[in-house]
């Protein structure tokens, strides 16, 4: 008996009463699913904490539904308009390309191609199953090619080029390097034949294919599923052009050595640097040739990085343009499934919350999550839920890909039915924290597929540190159980809507980890604490790196790590600007904006062996802030958690004046005790040493800090992401949930903060 696999996703994270909703589903082993809308409470089956709890909602939407098994193109490629015809093999052409390939070795390779596998019709520019690069055609009937006896090196620049003789039925290959002193893998100085220049007559002509001009790609179609990319290529390519007539190898090398395109009649002439501006660059591979034969990128292949020109005096595009004008390709990429909605419906008018489409067949359940806004903001608090944070982390890996995520956890890794259901299905996308099969960085993470680590009860079980989203239910628990007025908002809110999605509440909390911000929500937050508004950091490692969107699309959001900070990867050279907005990626700290000015705490270690308590500081005594204590007996705070023991743990963050902690900040309480399994950061080592462990190093702690801001605001910062996970212990009635009820009864109030403001 087939195994029933269920996995949806909404059209995006946030919605309002009123609003269309769409749902898509995937489903294998059933032909219909039982939804039942429901509202997320808490997200952690931990016996120790209230375990999980959804509550159904009536809902018109509610009720049984047809699905079917819907298709996910993965790779990243460029698709090309020809509407005439105009790159039919209908006389004599020549296709070149500068390219730099990854994986030359993997197999087939589609690089310039008008080619139908399944008909074996067409004509390819290419690189064959032995990494040699090959320009085949067919004609329905019979393939043949011609195939260069020098293969390609990774990492190296060539200009590579086929030309076709129809009168002849000869083909003729060109491959020579590029010098480049900063964009090759290989020195000159090594003695190795890299250049080829190869031809032959083939016993076949190149029929007109069913199929649409691509780069980085072939077309195949296949039953059930259609048309779709194959074939797909690891690497880069710069300019590229189908020229009308063969060239000779005189003009490939004049037009290599001018480091341009050959001259010659073009039927297309692309520049891989056109369209490029401050505001970022676009998914549209410009044609600047009689015809206007425009690509459109799938998958979003990388823009903006390193050419075959790159001088490595600059590392922006927007200061050189010219050059970089790679685009770089993943076979596995994917930044859309593409799939066609499965069920729409207006979503009714209910409290603002966490919500699920909660889908059934079977054994089989997936919950599809969305976050409801208010239609009008009345509640005076925002739980502000990080989607960014969310995206950043969405569908990783990291337990199979990361050799050292036992070390770095302290822990032995649990492999559970969602890591395995994740290496069954890698079309749903890899994480931030993931490299491409090629081992380039994932840097691009999409809301427009399933993400399994957004589902409640994801790693919650008492063998595995809660994370992310079923952590934030923790605190979403606890403000329902204490019985707040509250609504819920999103990063995705905070990026588009700025200041005035933060200005009708007296307080904003954020979640358990709050690692991911984009500029705009930097500044948002920044003018609504200048402006009197109050936060509480009931979170750890937040506000740490640089994202961003393109402008009006919150579907994909980019990310670059730089060499700075603790990365899963790192940016190459040259290309530390985001494609997106044209920003510098990396750490706000490297922009000059470490956490510790908004938040003053930011982020100094982490590990996953015990979480610990809290124990109060000389400040927590100041007469000003004795409030937040009333009704806590005795020096430790949060001595139990559902984060692995105490409140103090996981990823945590120090005061630090020299960062740009304020001046005015009160240190009310600080952890002590951790293990050396607690490194500092990185980002803190110019060199590294022995004793920076938790046992030795005095800035291995985690910091509870207050202060004041203008205009009556404050910000309260617990700063750990085992703080969250602590405040639903024995029913609510913990010390952790006292002082954080202490701190949110009076930063929601208007007027004045008890002890003066001071």
């Amino acid at each position: 008996m087939a195994t029933t696999h269920l996995a949806a996703y909404c059209d995006r994270f946030s919605a309002r009463p009123g609003e269309r909703l769409d749902i898509m589903v995937n489903a294998e082993g059933t032909d219909e699913v039982t939804l039942q809308l429901v509202r997320l409470i808490h997200g952690d089956e931990n016996p120790e904490g209230p375990g999980f709890i959804e509550r159904e909602v009536a809902a018109p939407v509610n009720g049984v539904y047809p699905v079917a098994r819907q298709y996910t193109q993965v790779g990243s490629f460029v698709r090309v308009a020809d509407p005439d015809g105009r790159l039919a093999a209908g006389g004599p052409f020549t296709l070149w390309a500068y390219i730099w390939p990854r994986t030359p070795e993997k197999g087939r390779q589609g690089l310039l191609t008008r080619w139908q596998e399944a008909d074996g019709a067409g004509y390819a520019l290419g690189i064959s199953d032995g990494g040699a690069l090959e320009f085949r055609v067919g004609d329905g009937v019979t393939v043949d090619a011609v195939t260069a006896d020098i293969p390609l090196v990774a990492r190296q620049w060539y200009l590579v080029a086929a030309s076709y003789d129809p009168a002849r039925g000869e083909a003729t290959l060109y491959q020579e390097p590029v010098e480049n002193r900063y964009g090759n893998h290989l020195s000159k100085i090594v003695p190795l034949a890299l250049s080829c220049h190869a031809s032959g007559r083939l016993g076949a002509t190149p029929a007109t294919a069913d199929a649409d001009f691509l780069w980085a790609a072939a077309q195949d179609r296949a039953p059930g599923r259609g048309a779709h990319a194959a074939q797909l290529y690891n690497g880069k390519i710069d300019r590229a052009g189908v020229a009308a007539g063969v060239l000779g190898r005189d003009a490939l090398d004049e037009a290599r050595e001018a480091a341009g395109a050959p001259a010659g009649e073009a039927i297309a002439r692309w520049d891989t640097t056109a369209g490029y501006g401050d505001a970022g660059i676009g998914d549209t591979v410009v044609d600047t040739g009689p015809h206007g034969l425009h690509g459109e990128g799938v998958n979003r292949p990388v823009r903006g990085m390193t050419g075959f020109n790159w001088s490595g005096h600059d590392d922006c595009f927007r200061f050189a343009p010219a050059q970089f004008g790679g685009i770089d390709f993943h076979e596995d990429a994917m930044t859309d499934c593409g799939w066609a909605p499965t069920i729409s419906f207006e979503v009714p008018a209910l409290k603002s919350g966490v919500y699920a489409a909660r889908l059934r067949a079977g054994e089989a359940e997936e919950h599809a999550v969305f976050f409801l806004r208010p239609a009008r903001p009345s509640a005076p608090i925002a739980m502000l839920m990080p989607t960014c944070s969310y995206l950043a982390y969405a569908n990783e890996r990291i337990s199979f890909g990361s050799g050292i995520a036992e070390v770095l956890c302290a822990r032995v890794t649990v492999i559970h039915d969602w890591d395995l259901e994740l290496l069954r299905h890698p079309e749903y996308g890899a994480s931030c924290y993931d490299s491409h099969g090629d081992g380039a960085g994932v840097c691009y993470s999409t809301r427009r597929r399933p993400i399994l680590n957004m589902r409640p009860r994801h790693r919650t079980a008492p063998t595995v540190v809660p994370w992310q989203f079923p952590a934030d239910l923790s605190i979403v628990y606890w403000l329902e159980s204490m019985g707040y007025d509250y609504d819920v908002i999103t990063d995705e809110d905070l990026h588009q809507e700025g200041l005035a999605c933060l200005e009708p509440y007296n307080v904003v909390l954020n979640a358990t980890h709050a690692e991911y911000y984009s500029e705009a929500m930097m500044n948002a937050t920044e003018d609504y604490l200048a402006g009197g508004g109050r936060l509480m950091y009931l979170s750890g490692n937040g506000y740490y790196w640089v994202v961003s969107f393109r402008a009006g699309d919150m579907d994909v959001m980019e990310v670059r790590r730089l060499d700075y900070g603790t990365r899963a990867w790192n940016a190459a050279p040259g290309e530390h600007y985001m494609a997106s907005n044209g920003e510098r990626g990396g750490l706000w700290r490297g922009r000059g904006r470490a956490p510790q000015k908004l938040l003053g705490t930011g982020f100094t270690s982490q590990a996953m062996d015990v979480s610990v308590p809290y124990r109060k500081m000389p400040d927590a005594e100041n007469p000003a802030v004795s409030w937040i204590f009333e009704g806590v007996d005795g020096d430790l705070i949060g001595e139990e958690g559902l984060g692995i023991g105490g409140a103090a743990g996981i990823e945590f963050d120090r005061y630090d004046l020299g960062l740009g902690t304020p001046p005015n900040t009160l240190v009310l309480a600080s952890s002590e005790g951790h293990s050396d399994n607690f490194p500092l950061v990185v980002e803190d080592m110019l060199c590294n040493y022995p004793g920076r462990g938790g046992t030795q190093d005095h800035l291995i702690r985690a910091d509870m800090t207050y202060f004041t801001t203008c205009e009556g605001g404050a910000v309260w910062s617990a700063s750990s992401i085992a703080w969250g996970q602590a405040l639903p212990i024995n029913d609510c009635d913990n010390s952790a949930s006292r002082v954080t009820a202490n701190v949110l009864n009076a930063f929601m109030q208007d007027g004045p903060l008890p002890g003066g403001g001071a």
